[in-house]
């Protein structure tokens, strides 16, 4: 059973910038295609951002792209989300989660994922 921990999350102010990690509890994920989502207090979990398990393609939905950056690093079992510019809208609880089969289109699809982190909460005040 693949663990997932994130951690970097905390309260900031509009403008202002988080990288949140998600480390995998061993070396399976070094072959994942991984995937951070977010929810917010009275909606549904959205996908953020996604990366193959060699790290040559990523993927972001509009609303962060040219503010968020998913990377990893396989030699430490970790993914993570650098977000700049940070708006009251992208607050929400952040997970990481991981799939073991290569993910196309259905990259957004939160079912397709086999593992989830706990969440860590990012909250951005006005």
């Amino acid at each position: 059973q693949v663990q997932l921990v994130e951690s970097g999350g905390g309260l900031v102010q509009t403008g202002d910038s988080l990288r949140l990690s998600c480390v995998g509890s061993d070396r399976t994920i070094s072959v994942y295609f991984m995937g951070w989502f977010r929810q917010a207090p009275g909606k549904e979990r959205e996908f953020v951002a996604g990366i193959t398990w060699k790290g040559d393609s990523t993927y972001l939905t509009d609303s962060v792209k040219g503010r968020f950056a998913i990377s990893r690093d396989n030699i430490k079992n970790t993914v993570y989300l650098q977000m700049t510019t940070l708006k009251p809208d992208d607050t929400a609880i952040y997970y990481c989660a991981a799939s073991i089969l290569p993910l196309g289109s259905a990259m957004s699809e939160a079912a397709r994922y086999r593992y989830w982190g706990q969440g860590t909460q990012v909250t951005v005040s006005p």
